[in-house]
């Protein structure tokens, strides 16, 4: 729950400041592909847990990655 949601408030800041410029891309890229992985893992292993907190990261993840371009 806590590593799920732990891009929250950094999701909030940059939303409202409109700004990711102390966000570091390369970090958000390698943590996005790692998410995906373990979301591809349950979904072969066909583990709900696995595959909801890392939707809802990957979510998360590549919503700041978006931003991150966004407000360049």
């Amino acid at each position: 729950m806590f590593t799920t949601s732990a891009g929250i408030p950094q999701l909030i800041k940059a939303i409202k400041t409109k700004s990711t410029k102390d966000l570091s891309l390369g970090m958000f890229i390698i943590l996005s592909i790692g998410v995906l992985l373990w979301l591809i893992y349950g979904i072969i292993t066909k583990d709900a847990p696995i595959i909801v907190a890392n939707a809802i990261a990957l979510v998360g993840s590549l919503s700041l990655l978006v931003l991150k371009l966004k407000y360049k």
